[in-house]
């Protein structure tokens, strides 16, 4: 397939909290034509995310945050309700799943199972998110959770019955794209 894609030239636009790239390419068209192409593409790096349930509460554990990016588009509440979340800075997946669910929710999980590693928009970001899945219960709640303060966090955690935040995501209340695909995958699987 690279054989398709020829003479590429990358130039750094900004590399401040992640980093900005444009580049210059030629690509084989399917008429066997070559066009030149420009597109730039953003990079912060790969992360991970981990819904929590309980499968005999049938709840789930969320949180709650403000996102600039959508306070900048003008969504109407940018305290947006996502499944925990964040870069792997160095760790592997599962180890990232398990530090970012400790960190934001407080729950220190043990097993959690790997649902996807999808690119979020591989139009222009080069994150892959590798999304898990796994059951919580009470007696591995070790703090209150809350995110790192030092990295600008302030992540107020939510316990919901599954059944709420499946209205919450046809209301359009969650609205976060790696939320959704795993709502969906434990609604499809009839976790809950």
């Amino acid at each position: 397939m690279r054989e398709r894609v020829r003479n590429v030239t990358s130039e750094v636009l900004s590399d401040n909290w992640g980093e900005v790239r444009k580049h210059s390419f030629e690509l084989e068209r399917r008429d066997g034509n070559w066009q030149r192409q420009v597109r730039e593409t953003y990079d912060r790096g790969h992360g991970a995310a981990v819904l929590l349930y309980n499968i005999e509460q049938r709840t789930i554990i969320l949180t709650r945050q403000f996102r600039f990016p959508a306070f900048y588009m003008g969504e109407p509440n940018p305290w947006l309700v996502e499944a925990p979340a964040g870069k792997l800075d160095g760790d592997d997946p599962l180890t990232c799943a398990k530090k970012e669910a400790e960190e934001e929710t407080g729950y220190r999980v043990r097993d959690l199972t790997l649902v996807a590693a999808p690119f979020m928009s591989p139009g222009s970001v080069t994150e892959k998110l590798y999304l898990y899945v796994g059951e919580y219960r009470a007696s591995e709640r070790v703090s209150e959770g809350g995110g790192l303060e030092d990295e600008g966090e302030d992540i107020e955690t939510l316990e919901l019955p599954f059944a709420e935040a499946m209205a919450m995501l046809e209301r359009g209340e969650i609205v976060d794209g790696k939320t959704i695909i795993l709502l969906q995958h434990l609604a499809l699987k009839g976790v809950l």
